[in-house]
This record gives C-alpha cells, sequence and structure tokens, in this order.
C-alpha cells in the first residue's frame, strides 16, 4: 500500500517543547514540508529570534542563526549579501518583530532584500507569561491589561501587512492562520510563494500567520481557534495584502 503520510525531511524527530495547542509545530511542519518539496534543505538558511520560536533550529534540519532580539532581518540581510545563492528566512513572533523589532522590519522591507519573513501572530508575549504585545486586540485580556486592552492608554493593535504594504520595497505580503485544515492548506500556498518570490528574486516578502496561544489566552485549544476566526480576523483580515505578480 502506498503510504499517506510521512515525515517531512526537513522535520526532526524530537519531543516539542511548545504549550499544548501551539501552533509553531503545525507552521513548522509546512516549513519542512515546503523545504522538501522545493528541493533547497541543503541551500537554505533560518533565522531564530528571541521568544516562544528561540528553538525552532531544533525542529528543522537546516542550518539556522540565532539572532538578537528583533534583529532577525538584519541579520537575515548580512546572511543574504554575502550568500546570494542561499535561500534565507527569519521566523518571527510579534513581540520579536513588531515591538523591539520594528525598526528592523520597517528598513529591510523599504530596501527589498531578497528574504523571506514568516510571521507568528498570536496577539501576546508567549514566552514571558502573556504580557500585552503591540498586535493584541482592543479588549483582549493580558498579563499586563487584565481589565482588557484599552486604546486611550495602551493604543492600537499594530497590522504588519497593512503597514509594510504602503513601502515601495515590499514584494509579497499576506496573512493567513492554521484555525481548519482548509487554511492550513492555503497558509503552506503563501509560505511556499514566500520562498518562491526569493528564489526568483523578487525582493521581500512576508507571511503572516495567525496562531493561538491557549495558555495565555486562557482558553482550551478549540476555544483558542475559534478565537482567532471570530476575534482575530476581524482586526487581522486574511489575504494578500501586496504581490508583485499582479504589479507586473
Amino acid at each position: 500500500m502506498e503510504p499517506v503520510y510521512k515525515n517531512p525531511k526537513t522535520l526532526i524527530d524530537t519531543p516539542t517543547h511548545y504549550c499544548p495547542g501551539c501552533g509553531h509545530g503545525i507552521i513548522h511542519r509546512l516549513i519542512a514540508e515546503i523545504i522538501d518539496d522545493l528541493d533547497i534543505r541543503g541551500k537554505t538558511i533560518g533565522l531564530a529570534p528571541v521568544g516562544c520560536a528561540v528553538l525552532a533550529y531544533n525542529y528543522l534540519d537546516i542550518d539556522m542563526c540565532e539572532a538578537a532580539h528583533g534583529r532577525p532581518p538584519a541579520v537575515a540581510t548580512g546572511i543574504k549579501r554575502v550568500h546570494p545563492d542561499k535561500i534565507v528566512f527569519s521566523y518571527q513572533g510579534d513581540g520579536d518583530l513588531a515591538a523591539i523589532g520594528m525598526a528592523e522590519i520597517i528598513h529591510t522591507a523599504s530596501r527589498s532584500e531578497n528574504i523571506t519573513v514568516i510571521f507568528v501572530n498570536n496577539a501576546v508575549y508567549g514566552m514571558t507569561n502573556g504580557q500585552m504585545a503591540p498586535t493584541t486586540l482592543l479588549n483582549q485580556r493580558t498579563l499586563t491589561t487584565p481589565q482588557g486592552r484599552n486604546e486611550k492608554y495602551d493604543g492600537y493593535p499594530i497590522r504588519i501587512c497593512e503597514l509594510l504594504a504602503t513601502i515601495d520595497g515590499s514584494r509579497f505580503l499576506a496573512r493567513t492562520s492554521i484555525t481548519s485544515p482548509k487554511n492550513i492548506i492555503k497558509t503552506k500556498q503563501l509560505l511556499e510563494k514566500g520562498f518562491k518570490s526569493q528564489i526568483e528574486e523578487k525582493g521581500f516578502s512576508l507571511i503572516e500567520i495567525l496562531s493561538p496561544c491557549p495558555v495565555y489566552w486562557r482558553m482550551n485549544p478549540n476555544d483558542a481557534m475559534k478565537f482567532i476566526d471570530d476575534n482575530m480576523t476581524t482586526t487581522f483580515p486574511l489575504g494578500i495584502f501586496k504581490d508583485w505578480e499582479s504589479q507586473n
């Protein structure tokens, strides 16, 4: 019989450190599948940040590099310029990319560096016990907004795709989620296009993935997925925000 399931070669068979219901494991597998499908394992370099994804290199059998908090796009830029034949991507959370790393992501997009950025948005600081993030929704309760995020005191959620879409150097920007098999398939397609954009030397691409954090949302995994569909997508609508193909 022909197998219907197999582990990607790029995905390391090791116990996970992620919390139950976390979306990082799904995303890791999708990245591994794409690297296998494109046959680029020997030439791919990933950047791990500070945050929940700090140990991404434990799961992907490729060359990986650790970057200081918020600095993966800057380190990725240096690696790509020295090794333009390599496929370079950063894997970042919302605290890493949208807070301390905001300057790096904006200027990397402005220069249209030919890298791929994978942005995992769970609207909370997961590694440090659930404080408010730049992407926390209005009225969402976190460790530092126990009454809910208030725009008067805490500001508004930052929409990264919409922000970067105003920058001329951005070539491919998309937001997706992993809340259903249909959305997971779509996420894989968008991630693959992000990698292909780099292979075809089109310039800067970013794929934002809405992902659950059940532990610090104080929800069970099923309710966390429903929260993304019912609440997060209202603030962060899914779709493609910039596409080099449609601009040609």
